[in-house]
């Protein structure tokens, strides 16, 4: 099955044009998907497709991108079923971390993780229990750059399509940013744009909350502010304490960060004008 990711302006005939496509070139089309947004003016659409005759993907990518061009579009057509290589950043918290590992082994992510990269050593050990090489890269509070220039080199070494911030508690400079643009997922233990900053939960327990949640967000440049993916909340009351609003949150965090992962992986997100669109 191929997915076909595609945004451009609204206008009258775009499934039209997109499916009769698929149909004249022998396609068949098993699920559609789409969405006009009337404050931008874009229309955005998921079709998942196949050529049940075998027919080259090669050869309909080139027709599709005369369609394409004519209409201003901006589009993908992957296979979500071919395995992504997927890189961890982790700091000291590593729950997330044996979370995704753990999903992967067990079939649940179509991921390969060709490194695990971390500024503090206490996960090696369960890392490479999974079969997976670990990347200490300590931080110099007075030098972060030469850590940063080290990241950017590791993560060009591995090849990697996808970067997962699994609770990875350093600020990533604009190289990295710029090199991976939609391709950083972050996982944020707040409930987005809530509790910036800081111990978000010992701010959610000084403000008295009544719920508490995590957000996936693609990273950017603008500390916290990308696009967010998905988010999660869970309710809490007056006894919660900050170390329980922790252990709530970690577990909120763990299912959040994996169900933005699998969302990225089999293409069903669309992002623009700093949102998302979800296909889920």
């Amino acid at each position: 099955m191929t997915v076909l990711l595609l945004s451009c302006p609204d206008r009258p005939g775009l499934v039209a044009a997109t499916s009769t496509l698929i149909h004249h070139s022998g396609g068949n089309i098993a699920h559609a998907d789409q969405h006009a947004d009337d404050r931008h003016g874009l229309f955005v659409q998921r079709i998942e497709f196949e050529f049940p005759d075998g027919r080259s993907l090669d050869a309909f990518r080139s027709e599709f991108a005369v369609l394409a061009e004519s209409l201003d579009m901006e589009w993908e057509m992957v296979e979500p079923d071919q395995r992504a290589r997927v890189a961890l950043l982790v700091s000291r918290e590593g729950h997330c971390l044996l979370d995704l590992l753990s999903r992967i082994r067990l079939g649940e992510l179509a991921a390969d993780v060709p490194v695990v990269i971390s500024n503090h050593e206490d996960h090696r050990e369960i890392t490479e229990h999974y079969g997976v090489p670990f990347l200490h890269l300590p931080v110099d509070p007075v030098d972060k750059s030469a850590q940063q220039r080290a990241l950017l080199d590791a993560l060009k070494e591995a090849d990697v399509e996808l970067i997962v911030m699994a609770r990875y508690m350093q600020i990533l400079p604009s190289e990295i940013i710029d090199r991976f643009p939609r391709r950083i997922i972050n996982i944020h233990h707040s409930f987005l744009p809530a509790f910036v900053g800081a111990k978000p939960y010992h701010q959610a327990y000084d403000r008295g909350v009544k719920i508490i949640g995590a957000t996936a967000h693609y990273a950017t440049a603008e500390l916290d502010q990308g696009p967010i993916i998905c988010q999660e909340v869970t309710p809490v009351s007056h006894r919660d304490t900050p170390d329980r609003l922790i252990r709530l949150g970690g577990d909120l965090e763990q299912t959040v960060l994996a169900r933005a992962v699998r969302l990225h992986l089999e293409r069903r997100i669309l992002s623009y004008a700093n949102r998302t669109v979800i296909f889920d």
